[in-house]
């Protein structure tokens, strides 16, 4: 796709309106406010502290692309591998609350999406974060009315909603439209396709209500619009080499990083043990995320909706970097971010540390990792 000469405006725009950098937005485009998800974790009596720290803040989203961080704290795997230093989780609804509280230091490790953690790495000069681990791949469907759109050349011509401009699934869209030869107006949506900037929130209302034709979006939203009568028209997962991109990363404050890597190396082995139990366990896990999602968000998924949701994501200690750096090419393509200077963003070196002492295959960096 050829790079925008309305990257200038673009931007003016967007500063205006939302005093934000566009991919500050969240991947998974719910609102902005982080709540304590008001978990309990027991630390067993006489345990050993890590570090000598009281506790690790974790942070994570209530949404099934975050099944580790849910099931890792429904099932104590995180407690139990850092002692006697007491988990304390924070969740939140949107990746730049979640990467202002890792800067603020009100958070030490997150759960997040791979548009946030790029802009966070690049606003702050490389300075603030680094992913360390991976935790899901997929879970990105276009689904459409079935009685308007019966096959891929049918979108074009429709109204078809992303969660938020310039979010990871906005630029997938964006980059599907250019590659099928249509021409959209990334700023204002307007084109050969209609792409509105509908809140994952109201997305199933919309769709109810016959505003939106379709919608390219992350579960658990593309499965609430299955049960409201739409159909599957492309699994975004079907574009990637080996039906694998990322999702969902860890990240990590740099600060935290440097001084506690014992209490970083507990957490991404509890991770690597949790991902483990739900791929061994998946009917359970299922159970145990949505048990969670119920305590942090009030209520739990229909089976229903859970069940499609669950069968498209992934679970992976894999980072996936590769597909992260095609993610930015794709947003700098559109015209919706300059080149981001992505080295050093991944930095593995506990992770693989862990996977080797499981007897697990090591990952890759994609050549972006701390030199």
């Amino acid at each position: 796709m050829p790079a925008t000469h309305r990257l200038p405006i673009l931007r003016r725009a967007l500063t205006a309106a939302v005093a934000l950098p566009l991919l500050a937005l969240a991947a998974c485009g719910y609102g902005s406010q982080a709540q304590n998800d008001g978990s309990r974790q027991k630390v067993a009596a006489g345990a050993e502290k890590i570090d000598g720290l009281d506790s690790v803040r974790i942070g994570y989203f209530g949404n099934v692309t975050h099944a580790t961080a849910l099931v890792g704290v429904e099932k104590g795997f995180f407690q139990k591998a850092l002692g006697g230093t007491a988990v304390k989780t924070s969740v939140f609804n949107a990746g730049p609350s979640e990467i202002e509280a890792l800067n603020s230091g009100s958070i030490d490790i997150g759960w997040i999406g791979p548009s946030p953690a790029i802009n966070g790495y690049t606003k702050s000069g490389g300075k603030n974060l680094r992913i360390i681990g991976g935790s899901a791949s997929g879970g990105v469907k276009l689904v459409v009315n079935p009685k308007k759109i019966k096959s891929l050349e049918d979108v074009k011509g429709k109204r078809i909603a992303t969660p938020q401009l310039g979010n990871t699934q906005d630029v997938a869209f964006l980059n599907w439209i250019a590659e099928r030869g249509w021409k959209v107006d990334a700023l204002s949506g307007k084109g050969d396709v209609s792409v509105l900037r509908t809140d994952n929130k109201v997305t199933p209302d919309a769709y109810k209500a016959g505003s939106i034709d379709g919608a390219w979006v992350p579960e658990p939203t593309a499965s609430k619009l299955v049960a409201e009568g739409a159909e599957v028209l492309l699994d975004e997962s079907t574009l990637w080499p080996d039906k694998k991109f990322v999702i969902t990363n860890i990240i990590v404050s740099q600060k935290f990083l440097k001084e506690h890597p014992k209490a970083v190396e507990a957490v991404l082995k509890a991770s690597v043990e949790t991902n483990r139990w739900i791929n061994a366990h998946p009917d359970e896990a299922k159970a145990a995320a949505n048990k969670q999602l119920r305590a942090v968000t009030g209520k739990a998924l229909p089976e229903n909706v859970l069940d499609m949701a669950w069968e498209s994501i992934r679970i992976t200690d894999d980072p996936l970097a590769s597909t992260l750096n095609t993610q930015a090419q794709h947003a700098v393509k559109a015209g919706l971010l300059e080149k981001p200077k992505l080295d050093g963003i991944y930095d593995l070196t506990l992770l693989n540390k862990v996977l080797k002492a499981e007897g697990e295959p090591t990952v890759d960096d994609a050549g972006l990792g701390v030199k």
